[in-house]
């Protein structure tokens, strides 16, 4: 028995359309298998099955109507008649079980398709390596940070369907930017429209739990021949000296319940902040801070924003962090990967990075033919008789700079503020400056012992230890006298220093 359908499928625009609808069904099946049974593909199969090929299916299965109904009103010379559907005759049967077998399989695909691109969309392959070239930096950096494991829109998009939609529509902009490749370099970080921290940070770490202080080693090597070693133990007041106190004191201070603090900043990256504000919830007490030195008129304060301290505020690079060179050269030595046994490579390693590459491969180019020549050169003994060292030293440099320096997106350390710590951009000292004062005198302190107190510090030959429950003062491994309690430390240090 010959099948039949309704003589209005019989047109080139529905006949084009099942043709795309059948072979885009086909491919999705295809590629699903060989992404789920083989575990083949990556992220860029995803973008194939969830969101390409589901497109040119649907465009398949609306061709098919529009020839139907082209092909009928033609036969209909110009009447305007809608189609006679009449489940007695055997063609239109055969399309109605047809059409509706075809939509409870579509329906079906479309739930699993929608679950599947849902997921894809939220994951961190398709984050980081759709738009390889373009978040190239941020997905390193990423995979090197202490979240590595943490879900991008974890942070970046958190709980709740309002954020989802936003984060959506955002998107969509982010899309038209990369396939236009109207985007600016190094990309901006969105700091007027993140989400509080509260709903994002804390859902992991929330304040009940910090701990109380932290022991921290710092290792730096100095520029000299010999890549003297020089260490500082500290002891980090993240919070109480005990962790009953809760956060009645050290740096967590600032986000205790029972505390508010408000700031206004005079740029978009919140370096410059001339306004403070703290409020005790308890006692209903307020002080406001004003730092005079900076530029800024009465009229241009009253019209700055104000925002409500948290935690992003300091944490603000917490997973995307651009090490200078001063300090992924130290902790490469530390470790071993650049040996420090190959005199002057401290000195040597900071002076390649002081130079601006237009690509990655120039650089690995240039830190290779410096290093070389540089050691045979000027150590002609080490490079004949011990060149794994040499070879060693270039491998090590470029694994780091590779990790931090991103030169087609004119990505490094100083393209992004890192608000933990004061020494290569301000920090602590955006507020903690001794410069911030309330109408009674009162100052923001910029004492050191208010967040940290040295328990050790210098070579290991000459060592000074404090007594416990004491605080040495800081000695500048450079000889500088008692300059670096005049000023900050990024007047000199700007990640390039040693």
């Amino acid at each position: 028995m010959k099948f039949k359908l309704p003589s209005s499928t019989y047109n080139w625009i529905s006949l084009t359309g099942a043709v795309i609808a059948l072979i885009s069904l086909f491919m999705i099946i295809f590629l699903f298998a060989i992404s789920y049974f083989l575990d083949r593909g990556g992220s860029y199969l995803g973008l194939v099955i969830y969101i390409l090929l589901p497109s040119f299916l649907i465009v398949g299965l609306i061709l098919i109507p529009i020839g139907m109904i082209k092909n009928f009103k033609k036969k209909k010379d110009g009447e305007s008649k809608l189609p006679l559907i009449d489940l007695n005759q055997v063609s239109h049967r055969n399309a109605f079980m047809i059409f509706i077998s075809g939509t409870i399989l579509f329906l079906f695909l479309s739930a699993i398709g929608s679950y599947e691109a849902f997921h894809y969309s939220e994951s961190t392959d398709f984050c980081g390596t759709v738009c390889h070239s373009v978040m190239k930096p941020e997905f390193i950096a990423y995979q090197n940070s202490a979240h590595a494991r943490v879900r991008c829109v974890e942070c970046h998009v958190g709980t709740g369907a309002d954020w989802y939609v936003k984060s959506k529509l955002s998107g969509l902009y982010q899309v038209y930017a990369v396939l236009m490749e109207n985007y600016p370099r190094p990309i901006p970080t969105p700091i007027s429209n993140l989400r509080p921290a509260r709903e994002t940070c804390e859902e992991c770490h929330w304040p009940e739990k910090f701990y109380e202080r932290k022991l921290r080693l710092e290792k730096h090597f100095l520029p000299d021949q010999e890549n003297t070693e020089w260490d500082i133990s500290l002891t980090m007041k993240i919070g109480a000296s005990h962790s009953a106190k809760g956060l009645e004191e050290g740096i967590h201070w600032h986000i205790n319940p029972d505390v508010e603090i408000y700031f206004a900043s005079l740029d978009d990256k919140e370096q410059k902040i001339p306004w403070v504000k703290y409020v005790n919830k308890k006692t209903l007490d307020e002080k406001i801070y004003i730092n005079e030195n900076l530029e800024f008129s009465k009229k241009m304060l009253d019209s700055l924003k104000i925002r409500k301290m948290d935690c992003i505020d300091c944490h603000n690079r917490p997973s995307h962090v651009y090490n200078p060179p001063a300090f992924f050269v130290n902790n490469a030595l530390a470790s071993g990967i650049i040996p420090k046994e190959l005199p002057e490579i401290k000195n040597l390693c900071m002076e390649i990075c002081t130079e601006d590459f237009p690509t990655t491969d120039s650089a690995i180019v240039f830190i290779e033919s410096t290093i070389k020549d540089f050691y045979e050169e000027n150590y002609p003994e080490i490079f004949s008789s011990n060149y794994s060292l040499v070879e060693q030293a270039i491998l090590g440099l470029n694994e780091e700079f590779q990790k931090n320096i991103f030169p087609e997106m004119k990505v490094k350390w100083d393209a992004y503020p890192n608000n933990i710590g004061h020494l290569e951009f301000n920090g602590c000292f955006r507020c903690h400056s001794d410069e911030h004062f309330n109408q009674d005198g009162e100052v923001i302190s910029k004492d050191c012992n208010l967040c940290h107190s040295i328990n050790a510090q210098g070579t290991e030959e000459n060592m000074q230890i404090a007594k416990i429950n004491e605080s040495l003062e800081f000695i500048h491994p450079e000889d500088i006298d008692e300059e670096w309690k005049e000023g900050v430390c990024i007047d000199c240090h700007t990640g390039l220093n040693p």
